[in-house]
């Protein structure tokens, strides 16, 4: 079951994180590959940082299914591009929601490893955030995760509640539930509330 579930966690973070790659894209005047390009590149970057890290054979080397989602996401996009994003900054939503969805499962596959708990909150948090920055320097943006927006700090949080749940012995799948929407919940909420950390700055030239 938690290997179904885990599965089914980076599917729907692939198919969330291309879609935002994708929508980024198709403002830049890139063709269609390119924009799958894009596309796979913010799905798989973070978590072949993680398994890079982890030493072990990055995901998309072992199954032919994240490729499949990328280019079902980008049809998705060319066939329902009007209705997919008809929400307010839908680019910001499925970028939210593929933060949740990938920090949770860098951190399954962490802790299945036995490494520390600080340890799995950053290979979580780099499978969430590093597939964005990736993005984000192809399409020579500023990357999100350098922003004054709550991106990375997000997944800390989010990892931080996922070993409360842990301490406090509730089943896995309720974990990865909780931790995953107080991530998603986190973002949408500094998005909307343009809630931010100070930006760093030198008083008076010193």
């Amino acid at each position: 079951m938690d290997n179904l579930l885990t599965s089914s966690l980076e599917l729907a973070g692939t198919f969330a994180f291309a879609l935002s790659g994708i929508k980024l894209a198709s403002g830049k005047q890139i063709d269609w590959f390119g924009a799958y390009l894009v596309g796979l590149a913010t799905a798989i970057g973070g978590g072949t940082i993680r398994d890079i890290l982890l030493d072990v054979t990055p995901f998309w080397m072992l199954h032919s299914k994240y490729f499949i989602t990328t280019a079902v996401a980008l049809l998705a996009f060319l066939i329902f591009n009007d209705k997919i994003f008809r929400w307010w900054n839908a680019l910001l939503v499925f970028d939210a929601i593929g933060l949740g969805l990938f920090t949770m499962a860098g951190l399954s596959k962490s802790v299945a490893t036995g490494l520390p708990f600080w340890v799995c909150i950053a290979m979580g948090t780099i499978t969430g955030s590093i597939g964005g920055v990736i993005r984000d320097v192809l399409l020579n943006e500023v990357p999100l995760l350098l922003r004054r927006d709550i991106y990375a700090l997000a997944c800390v949080t989010g990892g931080l509640v996922y070993f409360g749940c842990i301490y406090l012995k509730l089943p896995t799948s309720v974990t990865e539930m909780i931790a995953g929407s107080i991530i998603i919940l986190i973002r949408l909420l500094s998005i909307h509330f343009h809630i931010h950390l100070p930006v760093l700055k030198i008083k008076n030239g010193k």
